[in-house]
C-alpha cells in the first residue's frame, strides 16, 4: 500500500509554511520601511489666541486681538528621493483680523520661510538641500518615532536655538491620549532691527538698530507616542523691541498668553496619528503574531494530512490477485 497527499494537505503545508516566513519578514523588513517619516507630505496646521501686537498703522501696540498663526508643510518629494531625507518646506504666517484671508503672506504681521531636512529614520536634521537655517535638536515639526518619556531638544525657529521640553505625562486630545511635553524661553536676544528712534525712547536718534527680544511663558505639545506626530501644540510668545544695551522692553510687538490648535487642526491630526499609529501597531506586533499562529496551525494540519495521506491499492496488484486467483 502506498500514501498519496492529497491536494488540501499540500495548500494548508504550504500556506502555513508561507505565513512562517511571512512574520519575520514583517517585523525585520516590512515595519523599519513603514517607520519612516513621509516625503509626500502636504498638511496646513492653525493656531488662534488673543493677544497684543504693534500696528503700524496707528503706530503703536493694540490689545486684546485675535491672533492667528498658520502652517504650510509640503514635501519637495524630488529632492526627498534624490537624497533620501525627508525635505520639507515649511511656511509660517501670523496674522490678525485684519490680514485674514491674506492673499499675499508678505502682508502678515510675520512670515517666514524655512526648508527642514531631516533623516527618514531618526528625525534628526540632515543639513543638506538648501536647509535654511541650519537646525538643530530632536524634535521640530514632529517627535521621533517611538517617543519615550523623557526630555527632548526641540527647535525653536523664532529663538533659533534648542528649548528643553520636559515629559509632563499624559494627556488627552479630542478623546485620544498622548505624551505631554512642556517647556519655557526666557527673555533672550534674537537680532537688532532698524527702527525710527522714537519707538524705542531715543527721540533724538533719526533711525536706530534696536534690538529684537523673545521669550515664550509656555510651550506645551501633546505627542502621538508611536508616530512621533504632534496632536495638539501650544505657544505663549512675547516678542519685544529695546534701546541697545537697554534691560527693558520699549515696545511689543507680539505677545500672547496662549495659541493653540484649532480645534478642526486638532481633530484633523489625532486623525492621522491614530490612523498611523494603528497601522504601525498591526505590522510590528497583530500581523507577525497572527501570522506566527496561523502559520502553525496550518503547517500543523497540513504535515497531518501529508502523513495519513489516503490509503489505495495499487491497480496492478488488483489485477495480479484477479490473474492468479482459483478458477
Amino acid at each position: 500500500m502506498r500514501r498519496n497527499a492529497s491536494p488540501l494537505s499540500l495548500f494548508l503545508l504550504g500556506a502555513g509554511v508561507f505565513l512562517l516566513v511571512l512574520a519575520p519578514l514583517l517585523v525585520w523588513y516590512v515595519q523599519p520601511q513603514a517607520k519612516r517619516t513621509p516625503i509626500d507630505i502636504d498638511t496646513t496646521t492653525v493656531f488662534t489666541g488673543t493677544g497684543s501686537y504693534f500696528d503700524t498703522s496707528k503706530v503703536e501696540t493694540v490689545e486684546g486681538k485675535e491672533i492667528t498663526i498658520t502652517r504650510q508643510v509640503r514635501g519637495d518629494v524630488a529632492d526627498s528621493v534624490k537624497s533620501g531625507n525627508a525635505v520639507w518646506d515649511v511656511s509660517t504666517s501670523v496674522d490678525h483680523e485684519g490680514t485674514l484671508p491674506a492673499s499675499d503672506p508678505r502682508d502678515a504681521l510675520q512670515w517666514t520661510v524655512e526648508r527642514w531636512v531631516t533623516d527618514r529614520t531618526t528625525n534628526e536634521p540632515v543639513h543638506c538641500c538648501e536647509e535654511t537655517p541650519t537646525f538643530d535638536g530632536e524634535a521640530y515639526l514632529k517627535f521621533p518615532f517611538d517617543v519615550e518619556r523623557r526630555a527632548y531638544r526641540w527647535w525653536d525657529g523664532t529663538l533659533g536655538g534648542v528649548v528643553r521640553l520636559d515629559y509632563a505625562g499624559t494627556k488627552k486630545v479630542q478623546g485620544y491620549e498622548g505624551y505631554a511635553f512642556k517647556g519655557t524661553v526666557e527673555p533672550t536676544r534674537t537680532g537688532v532691527r532698524q527702527v525710527p528712534g522714537v519707538l524705542v525712547g531715543k527721540p533724538r536718534t533719526p533711525q536706530i538698530l534696536a534690538e529684537e527680544w523673545y521669550s515664550n511663558s509656555g510651550i506645551e505639545l501633546v505627542v502621538d507616542r508611536r508616530t512621533g506626530r504632534i496632536m495638539n501644540a501650544a505657544i505663549g510668545p512675547k516678542k519685544t523691541l529695546r534701546a541697545p544695551g537697554s534691560k527693558k522692553d520699549a515696545v511689543t510687538l507680539l505677545e500672547s498668553k496662549r495659541v493653540e490648535f484649532t480645534e478642526e487642526t486638532q481633530l484633523k491630526q489625532v486623525e492621522l496619528a491614530s490612523a498611523d499609529s494603528d497601522r504601525l501597531a498591526l505590522l510590528s506586533g497583530t500581523a507577525p503574531a497572527g501570522a506566527v499562529g496561523l502559520g502553525l496551525v496550518l503547517a500543523t494540519v497540513g504535515i497531518v494530512l501529508v502523513i495519513r495521506g489516503r490509503r489505495t491499492e495499487p491497480e496492478a496488484s488488483n489485477t495480479h490477485m484477479m490473474t492468479n486467483s482459483p478458477t
